[in-house]
């Protein structure tokens, strides 16, 4: 009987990717993951929302953006256009976790599924679409693209790591804290989405539908939940020293403060300046990269190590003797 190979396994039997080109493939998803949430961002912000009349297609007879749709239509497009850079960085995140030697199953999970979240969210955005920019699906579109970068971060980590159970490296109550500052940071992003989706910034010049309340309340319940994240990553950072912590879990939570106090900065200039469209790309782009920290974190408190060629082998068990 002939067994029938499907492409990756293919692939992975005439291709062992390196180390350093598994962490850059899976990388590569992060990076597009963060560019994906930005240009989404910037799609909103300059009213292009709604540049393309429909979806899957841009009109209902041009699968493109035409001329009579002006630049909104083309920066919508371009937008969706990134998805499929998107999918081919996905794509080779999971081709290489496949072609790992030796093979890698739960990595190859996870780069799955990276693509089945992108492939759901471009459904979700297409419904975003027909829905006319309801703030609630946007809302959703922008957390599914936190999920897709949740993921990715964590394959990227998992590539530097083995397969083995992980170990902690810090004591519990330091491990609880790391939980609480994920969860709050968790909420933060999710409160922002409702400061977007009660603020000016509908994404489109027609009459796009707000969530119902005041703006101004929504943003100071936003920046009470950031002040929290603030004081926990600095509880975080003095307990880590106590503690003695390994030096790039330190270093993660310095990184983690560093982010916090730039984006924290940016919130308020954008707040007390009228919420300019820069400003709040700037801010969307900060809340991935305090997200990415938070995650990091988060990983570098326990550990996998790699198998070594001169690790010690387990001993035999002796047979027992009447």
């Amino acid at each position: 009987m002939v067994r029938v190979l499907t492409p990756l396994a293919f692939i992975a039997r005439r291709w062992t990717p390196s180390p350093r080109t598994l962490r850059r493939a899976a990388l590569s998803a992060v990076v597009m993951s963060v560019l994906i949430i930005v240009t989404g961002g910037a799609v909103r912000l300059t009213g292009s929302g709604l540049g393309c009349d429909t979806w899957p297609k841009c009109t209902d007879d041009s699968l493109f953006a035409t001329p009579e749709q002006g630049l909104h239509g083309a920066i919508e497009f371009g937008n969706r256009l990134l998805t499929y850079v998107l999918s081919a960085a996905v794509g080779w995140a999971i081709i290489a976790a496949r072609s790992a030697k030796p093979r890698r199953r739960a990595l190859t999970r996870l780069g799955w599924a990276q693509f089945w979240i992108v492939m759901s969210n471009a459904v979700l955005g297409g419904i975003t679409v027909w829905m006319g920019l309801n703030p609630w699906t946007v809302a959703g579109h922008f957390l599914a693209a936190n999920a897709l970068l949740t993921v990715a971060v964590v394959t990227w980590h998992r590539t530097g790591e083995g397969d083995t159970d992980p170990r902690p490296r810090v004591p519990r109550p330091v491990r609880k804290l790391s939980w609480a500052i994920t969860i709050v940071s968790a909420l933060l992003i999710a409160l922002g989405t409702a400061v977007t989706g009660s603020g000016k910034h509908a994404g489109d010049s027609s009459d796009v539908p707000r969530m119902p309340w005041d703006w101004t309340n929504a943003a100071h319940v936003h920046a009470i939940a950031a002040w929290v994240v603030c004081a926990l990553a600095l509880a975080m950072w003095l307990v880590l020293r106590v503690v003695d912590a390994p030096a790039d879990t330190r270093a993660r939570a310095r990184d983690l403060l560093v982010v916090l106090l730039a984006q924290g900065g940016i919130g308020y200039v954008q707040y007390f300046t009228g919420v300019p469209e820069l400003l709040v790309a700037a801010h969307m782009l900060g809340s991935s990269l305090m997200w990415i920290a938070v995650l990091r974190l988060a990983l570098s408190l326990r550990e996998r190590p790699l198998p070594t060629a001169d690790a010690p082998a387990r001993p035999e068990p002796v047979p027992a003797t009447a």
